[in-house]
């Protein structure tokens, strides 16, 4: 019995099987992953046509003219910039495009509880988000995915955990940002410059009888 069991597990380890791969979930991220290409506007864009110099070392042209028929170009285009575009399968042509560089910056709306003042988020390069005079909203971090943008945040009168906001970009452009999350939208405007203190005051002219005791 002994031998006879030498026997077997001899042969066994000498048999192969097609055995399948171990499955340590990079299968499964590959198939969702994001698949957004981000780079720099090329000075060999045109008017259809968006030159991407991507992160990656690569030249892409491509096709913008069915991203632009669906209002898919987002923030315009301007060489030099810097570009998020989801692209087709083969990366020829363009599903969404969005202009980060028209993203970043303050974004205001009036206060939604009465409208008394302006609340709204600051949206900075490296992915940093701050909120602008939120009394309990704290922002965190931003970033595109899948041409959505996604917010980290916490609340001050909450328990303290990070919440995750993900929203539609609708529109993007100088002075106007629209998200929107289901039934939420969201408007904001660029913040209009304070006018300065006594601008708009106008000095009645001085006469003769104002120098007379």
């Amino acid at each position: 019995m002994i031998v006879l069991t030498a026997i077997w597990m001899m042969a066994s380890c000498g048999v192969k099987t097609n055995q399948a791969p171990f499955d340590d979930g990079d299968s499964a991220d590959i198939a969702n992953a994001d698949p957004t290409v981000y780079g720099v506007c090329g000075e060999g864009t045109a008017m259809n046509t968006l030159q991407l110099l991507t992160d990656t070392g690569d030249t892409l042209s491509i096709d913008l003219s069915d991203a632009q028929d669906k209002d898919m170009v987002k923030g315009g285009l301007q060489v030099g910039d810097r570009m998020a575009v989801v692209p087709t399968q083969d990366k020829t042509a363009a599903v969404l495009v969005i202009n980060q560089a028209t993203l970043l910056g303050n974004w205001v709306m009036p206060n939604p509880l009465d409208g008394s003042d302006e609340v709204g988020i600051r949206i900075k390069e490296g992915g940093i988000a701050e909120s602008i005079s939120h009394s309990d909203i704290v922002y965190k971090t931003w970033r595109l995915v899948r041409g959505r943008l996604e917010l980290i945040m916490t609340r001050e009168t909450g328990s303290g955990e990070d919440e995750t906001l993900l929203y539609d970009i609708v529109k993007l452009g100088p002075d106007s940002l629209m998200l929107k999350d289901g039934d939420e939208t969201l408007e904001y405007s660029r913040p209009k410059p304070k006018e300065e203190y006594g601008k708009d005051v106008k000095l009645e002219d001085s006469s003769i009888d104002d120098f007379q005791i």
